[in-house]
């Protein structure tokens, strides 16, 4: 098992930051665009090895985001209609998910085998994520999965706080 900690910096203009595992080695590096349209965000091991890129959808009714892992496997986080608490939609990705992923406490199965766990740490400044990986062959996936719900969950923020002050 390797356990990974996200934390993002509160000030990074473009949405870079660095993804450590539990001896503190950096274990991917995250990179978001910076004023382009549409936003993307690019993940790397160490080394400069693409691992995945993610990338908003434009022209949607509802918001889509298209994660493409290096080994040329994609799968798509897309926003279902819902009248109250938002929902979205996990296509393609081949692990099922138990728990709640919009709160980022969930656990990813394959064939009913727990493969990774996911919490997230309330009440810091940044946004942190815990990640418990059981199956190192899923790591990858795992940790563009977690960088790509967040980033949905930043969008929706943005817009509810944008219609909150309007």
């Amino acid at each position: 098992m390797v356990q990974y900690q996200i934390k993002q910096n509160f000030w990074s203009l473009g949405g870079k930051f660095k993804i450590m595992d539990n001896a503190g080695n950096l274990a991917y590096l995250v990179q978001g665009s910076f004023m382009k349209i549409p936003k993307q965000f690019t993940i790397t091991k160490p080394d400069g090895t693409l691992v995945s890129r993610i990338k908003k959808v434009m022209f949607q009714i509802f918001p889509k985001f298209d994660v493409t892992l290096a080994a040329g496997s994609r799968f798509q986080i897309r926003k279902e209609f819902t009248i109250f608490k938002p929902r979205y939609q996990i296509e393609h990705f081949g692990l099922e998910i138990q728990g709640n992923f919009w709160d980022m406490d969930f656990e990813l199965q394959h064939n009913g085998v727990p493969v990774a766990q996911i919490s997230q740490e309330w009440f810091k400044i940044n946004s942190t994520y815990n990640i418990d990986v059981y199956d190192d062959k899923y790591a990858d996936a795992v940790i563009s999965l977690v960088i790509a719900i967040d980033y949905v969950k930043a969008q929706q923020a943005a817009a509810s706080s944008a219609s909150s002050s309007n």
